[in-house]
């Protein structure tokens, strides 16, 4: 699968990602960096088929008003360390890509993750 990992986020997770067998790219490794607008993330992660994986709410919004990024996932677990947010990815990965085959929009909290149906398509 594939992914594209959103400023907010530790570069760390689009590095834990790769790891596990997945093309993950980070904001920060784009030409204008974390100052690539959210218009570009959502432009380049459907142009290459990769899900965001976000902490900002304002895409959400896009995709379920434009369908715009295709593929989403909100992490709204607060602040929280980045250590625990990469055991949060590690002990839910399975279910994670599981979700995003069939539901085009999908949310981590602390405790779970949720579906979303989304107007335009899953």
């Amino acid at each position: 699968m594939k992914f594209l990992v959103d400023a907010q986020l530790p570069v760390r997770l689009s590095g834990f990602l790769c790891d596990a067998g997945h093309d993950a790219i980070h904001s920060s490794s784009l030409r204008l960096g974390n100052r690539t607008s959210d218009a570009e993330l959502r432009r380049l992660a459907d142009a290459e088929d990769r899900t965001v994986i976000t902490k900002d709410r304002d895409f959400r919004d896009s995709h379920l008003l434009d369908g715009s990024p295709r593929s989403l996932m909100i992490v709204s677990t607060g602040n929280i360390r980045n250590s625990d947010l990469l055991v949060l990815f590690e002990a839910h990965l399975t279910e994670i890509l599981s979700l995003l085959k069939d539901f085009g929009l999908i949310e981590m909290t602390g405790r779970t993750l949720i579906a979303h149906t989304s107007p335009h398509g899953s």
